[in-house]
Protein backbone atom coordinates (compact mmCIF):
# COMPACT_ATOMS: atom_id res chain seq x y z
CA UNK A 1 0.00 0.00 0.00
CA UNK A 2 1.74 3.58 -1.05
CA UNK A 3 2.55 5.41 1.71
CA UNK A 4 0.57 8.98 2.28
CA UNK A 5 2.35 12.44 3.26
CA UNK A 6 2.17 13.12 6.58
CA UNK A 7 0.47 16.44 7.41
CA UNK A 8 2.81 19.42 6.23
CA UNK A 9 1.69 20.61 9.89
CA UNK A 10 3.04 17.61 11.44
CA UNK A 11 5.97 17.77 9.39
CA UNK A 12 6.54 21.86 10.31
CA UNK A 13 6.17 21.23 13.92
CA UNK A 14 8.77 18.66 13.81
CA UNK A 15 11.21 20.78 12.07
CA UNK A 16 10.67 23.35 14.62
CA UNK A 17 11.32 21.48 17.26
CA UNK A 18 14.45 19.87 15.95
CA UNK A 19 15.68 23.21 14.67
CA UNK A 20 15.19 24.88 18.09
CA UNK A 21 16.54 22.12 19.74
CA UNK A 22 19.72 22.70 17.35
CA UNK A 23 19.86 26.16 18.11
CA UNK A 24 19.91 25.49 21.73
CA UNK A 25 23.52 23.62 21.56
CA UNK A 26 24.89 26.75 19.29
CA UNK A 27 23.53 29.18 21.36
CA UNK A 28 25.18 27.24 24.28
CA UNK A 29 28.44 27.18 22.74
CA UNK A 30 28.77 30.06 20.97
CA UNK A 31 31.93 31.81 22.08
CA UNK A 32 33.59 28.91 23.63
CA UNK A 33 36.89 27.34 22.83
CA UNK A 34 35.70 24.66 19.82
CA UNK A 35 37.47 22.26 18.18
CA UNK A 36 38.19 23.03 14.40
CA UNK A 37 38.87 20.96 11.30
CA UNK A 38 38.79 21.63 7.59
CA UNK A 39 36.98 19.68 4.84
CA UNK A 40 38.71 19.58 1.60
CA UNK A 41 37.28 22.41 -0.52
CA UNK A 42 34.10 22.43 1.83
CA UNK A 43 34.92 24.92 4.66
CA UNK A 44 35.53 24.20 8.50
CA UNK A 45 33.40 21.80 10.29
CA UNK A 46 33.70 21.68 14.47
CA UNK A 47 32.62 19.32 17.60
CA UNK A 48 29.01 21.92 17.86
CA UNK A 49 28.21 21.30 14.07
CA UNK A 50 27.71 17.42 15.26
CA UNK A 51 26.24 17.91 18.57
CA UNK A 52 23.52 20.32 16.75
CA UNK A 53 23.12 17.63 14.45
CA UNK A 54 22.53 15.01 16.84
CA UNK A 55 19.87 17.21 18.76
CA UNK A 56 17.57 17.66 15.26
CA UNK A 57 17.85 14.02 14.35
CA UNK A 58 16.93 12.63 17.84
CA UNK A 59 14.12 14.69 17.53
CA UNK A 60 13.34 13.92 13.70
CA UNK A 61 14.10 10.34 14.14
CA UNK A 62 11.65 9.72 17.15
CA UNK A 63 8.95 11.62 15.74
CA UNK A 64 8.67 9.99 11.74
CA UNK A 65 11.31 6.69 12.21
CA UNK A 66 10.89 5.92 8.51
CA UNK A 67 12.20 9.05 6.73
CA UNK A 68 15.33 9.19 5.10
CA UNK A 69 18.29 11.76 6.24
CA UNK A 70 20.61 13.79 4.26
CA UNK A 71 22.33 15.69 5.89
CA UNK A 72 26.10 18.05 6.21
CA UNK A 73 27.70 15.59 8.64
CA UNK A 74 25.62 13.01 8.93
CA UNK A 75 25.50 11.91 5.32
CA UNK A 76 22.80 9.82 4.12
CA UNK A 77 20.25 7.49 5.63
CA UNK A 78 17.93 5.41 2.90
CA UNK A 79 13.96 6.44 3.76
CA UNK A 80 11.50 3.03 3.95
CA UNK A 81 8.80 5.40 2.45
CA UNK A 82 9.39 8.18 0.38
CA UNK A 83 10.28 11.06 2.92
CA UNK A 84 13.25 12.58 3.60
CA UNK A 85 14.93 15.51 6.02
CA UNK A 86 17.38 17.54 4.74
CA UNK A 87 19.39 19.42 7.49
CA UNK A 88 22.44 21.58 8.09
CA UNK A 89 23.01 22.24 11.77
CA UNK A 90 24.98 24.67 11.32
CA UNK A 91 25.07 27.04 8.05
CA UNK A 92 27.58 30.02 8.54
CA UNK A 93 30.52 27.77 10.26
CA UNK A 94 32.89 29.89 9.55
CA UNK A 95 30.64 32.93 10.73
CA UNK A 96 30.60 30.48 14.23
CA UNK A 97 33.79 29.78 14.75
CA UNK A 98 34.73 33.68 14.27
CA UNK A 99 31.96 34.65 16.34
CA UNK A 100 30.67 36.76 13.91
CA UNK A 101 26.25 35.85 14.91
CA UNK A 102 25.20 35.12 11.27
CA UNK A 103 24.47 31.36 11.35
CA UNK A 104 21.14 29.05 11.55
CA UNK A 105 19.71 25.88 11.42
CA UNK A 106 18.43 24.71 8.33
CA UNK A 107 15.68 21.78 7.59
CA UNK A 108 13.42 20.65 4.82
CA UNK A 109 11.44 17.93 4.58
CA UNK A 110 11.02 16.14 0.93
CA UNK A 111 8.10 14.36 0.20
CA UNK A 112 8.45 12.38 -3.42
CA UNK A 113 11.41 14.27 -4.31
CA UNK A 114 9.63 17.41 -3.80
CA UNK A 115 10.05 19.81 -0.90
CA UNK A 116 6.99 20.49 1.18
CA UNK A 117 8.19 21.73 4.17
CA UNK A 118 11.21 24.38 5.31
CA UNK A 119 12.68 25.98 8.62
CA UNK A 120 15.11 27.95 9.34
CA UNK A 121 16.17 29.06 12.89
CA UNK A 122 18.67 32.06 13.20
CA UNK A 123 18.84 31.39 17.14
CA UNK A 124 21.01 34.72 17.92
CA UNK A 125 17.74 36.27 17.42
CA UNK A 126 15.73 33.43 18.30
CA UNK A 127 13.92 33.98 14.52
CA UNK A 128 12.04 31.04 12.86
CA UNK A 129 11.17 30.96 9.50
CA UNK A 130 8.75 28.42 8.52
CA UNK A 131 7.27 27.49 4.50
CA UNK A 132 4.70 24.77 3.72
CA UNK A 133 4.30 23.90 0.33
CA UNK A 134 1.08 26.48 -1.01
CA UNK A 135 0.97 27.53 2.97
CA UNK A 136 2.67 30.65 2.77
CA UNK A 137 5.47 31.78 4.14
CA UNK A 138 5.73 32.92 7.87
CA UNK A 139 8.52 34.42 10.49
CA UNK A 140 8.11 33.68 14.53
CA UNK A 141 3.86 33.08 13.12
CA UNK A 142 3.65 36.42 11.15
CA UNK A 143 2.96 36.10 7.29
CA UNK A 144 6.18 37.28 5.17
CA UNK A 145 6.16 38.44 1.81
CA UNK A 146 9.52 39.30 -0.81
CA UNK A 147 10.02 42.85 -1.65
CA UNK A 148 8.25 44.99 -4.09
CA UNK A 149 11.61 46.76 -5.31
CA UNK A 150 11.14 47.32 -9.15
CA UNK A 151 14.93 48.04 -10.50
CA UNK A 152 17.99 46.87 -9.88
CA UNK A 153 19.64 50.15 -9.09
CA UNK A 154 17.46 50.21 -5.77
CA UNK A 155 18.08 46.68 -4.84
CA UNK A 156 19.94 44.92 -1.63
CA UNK A 157 21.05 41.74 -3.28
CA UNK A 158 22.95 38.94 -1.53
CA UNK A 159 25.81 36.34 -2.34
CA UNK A 160 28.14 33.91 -1.64
CA UNK A 161 31.70 32.81 -2.71
CA UNK A 162 33.64 29.59 -3.41
CA UNK A 163 35.83 28.13 -0.46
CA UNK A 164 37.89 27.33 -3.65
CA UNK A 165 40.57 29.73 -4.45
CA UNK A 166 41.42 29.29 -7.65
CA UNK A 167 39.19 30.17 -11.28
CA UNK A 168 35.75 29.56 -9.53
CA UNK A 169 36.45 32.59 -6.69
CA UNK A 170 37.76 34.86 -9.62
CA UNK A 171 34.54 34.06 -12.01
CA UNK A 172 32.19 34.55 -8.99
CA UNK A 173 34.07 38.01 -8.24
CA UNK A 174 33.40 38.93 -11.69
CA UNK A 175 29.67 38.40 -11.22
CA UNK A 176 30.14 40.61 -7.67
CA UNK A 177 32.05 43.54 -9.29
CA UNK A 178 29.03 43.29 -11.90
CA UNK A 179 26.09 43.62 -10.10
CA UNK A 180 27.94 45.98 -6.96
CA UNK A 181 28.49 48.29 -9.93
CA UNK A 182 24.52 48.23 -10.35
CA UNK A 183 22.22 47.73 -7.69
CA UNK A 184 22.52 50.11 -4.64
CA UNK A 185 24.92 47.56 -2.45
CA UNK A 186 25.53 43.47 -2.55
CA UNK A 187 26.36 42.06 0.58
CA UNK A 188 28.21 38.43 1.70
CA UNK A 189 26.89 37.88 5.15
CA UNK A 190 28.31 34.10 4.39
CA UNK A 191 25.50 31.71 5.15
CA UNK A 192 23.36 30.71 2.04
CA UNK A 193 19.78 29.74 4.03
CA UNK A 194 19.92 33.36 5.83
CA UNK A 195 20.33 34.82 2.82
CA UNK A 196 17.57 33.32 1.20
CA UNK A 197 15.33 33.57 4.15
CA UNK A 198 15.94 37.62 3.93
CA UNK A 199 15.21 37.59 0.77
CA UNK A 200 11.80 35.75 1.34
CA UNK A 201 11.39 38.66 4.18
CA UNK A 202 11.96 41.52 1.58
CA UNK A 203 15.53 42.69 3.13
CA UNK A 204 17.17 41.39 0.43
CA UNK A 205 15.78 41.72 -3.28
CA UNK A 206 17.83 39.11 -4.83
CA UNK A 207 20.40 36.40 -4.21
CA UNK A 208 22.87 33.94 -5.89
CA UNK A 209 25.16 31.41 -5.48
CA UNK A 210 26.74 28.42 -6.85
CA UNK A 211 28.20 25.21 -5.93
CA UNK A 212 25.64 25.26 -3.08
CA UNK A 213 24.55 21.74 -1.39
CA UNK A 214 21.18 20.55 -0.95
CA UNK A 215 21.47 21.37 3.18
CA UNK A 216 22.13 24.72 2.02
CA UNK A 217 19.11 25.76 0.15
CA UNK A 218 16.31 23.57 0.37
CA UNK A 219 14.79 25.09 3.34
CA UNK A 220 15.19 28.52 2.14
CA UNK A 221 14.19 28.43 -1.55
CA UNK A 222 10.89 26.73 -0.92
CA UNK A 223 10.55 30.33 1.70
CA UNK A 224 11.11 32.33 -0.51
CA UNK A 225 8.58 30.81 -3.81
CA UNK A 226 5.97 30.43 -0.31
CA UNK A 227 6.20 34.47 -0.12
CA UNK A 228 6.31 34.69 -3.57
CA UNK A 229 9.31 35.35 -4.88
CA UNK A 230 10.87 33.45 -7.45
CA UNK A 231 13.55 30.39 -7.49
CA UNK A 232 15.33 29.16 -10.54
CA UNK A 233 19.30 28.29 -11.50
CA UNK A 234 21.77 30.38 -13.43
CA UNK A 235 19.70 30.06 -16.65
CA UNK A 236 15.91 30.08 -15.67
CA UNK A 237 14.79 26.36 -15.30
CA UNK A 238 13.20 25.51 -12.66
CA UNK A 239 14.94 25.00 -9.30
CA UNK A 240 15.95 21.65 -8.07
CA UNK A 241 17.50 20.90 -5.11
CA UNK A 242 20.05 18.74 -6.84
CA UNK A 243 21.13 21.45 -9.19
CA UNK A 244 23.96 23.19 -7.41
CA UNK A 245 23.17 26.77 -8.71
CA UNK A 246 20.51 29.01 -7.33
CA UNK A 247 18.86 32.44 -8.95
CA UNK A 248 16.30 33.80 -6.15
CA UNK A 249 14.39 36.97 -6.48
CA UNK A 250 11.30 39.22 -5.27
CA UNK A 251 10.43 38.02 -9.24
CA UNK A 252 10.08 41.51 -10.84
CA UNK A 253 13.73 41.46 -11.20
CA UNK A 254 14.59 38.33 -11.76
CA UNK A 255 15.17 38.50 -15.57
CA UNK A 256 17.29 41.69 -15.05
CA UNK A 257 19.82 39.58 -12.38
CA UNK A 258 19.77 36.32 -14.15
CA UNK A 259 21.57 38.00 -17.22
CA UNK A 260 23.66 40.22 -15.41
CA UNK A 261 24.90 37.17 -12.58
CA UNK A 262 25.03 34.78 -15.91
CA UNK A 263 28.18 35.60 -18.27
CA UNK A 264 30.82 35.66 -15.88
CA UNK A 265 29.26 32.95 -13.28
CA UNK A 266 28.82 30.49 -15.98
CA UNK A 267 32.21 30.52 -17.05
CA UNK A 268 33.45 29.22 -13.37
Amino acid sequence: MPSRRPPLDSLIQAAVTAAQASGRVLLRNFGTPLRVGEKEGAGLVTNVDLESEEAALRILKRKFPGFGILSEEAGVEQARIPGRWIIDPLDGTTNYVHRFPMFCVSIAAEWEGEIVAGVIYHPILKDTYVAGLGKGARLNGKKIRVSKTPRLESSLLTTGFTYRKDEWLHAEMEAFERLSGIARAVRRPGSAALDLAYTARGVFDGFWEKRLSPWDVAAGALLVQEAGGKVTDFHGKPFRVQGREIVASNAILHEELLSRVKPAVSRG
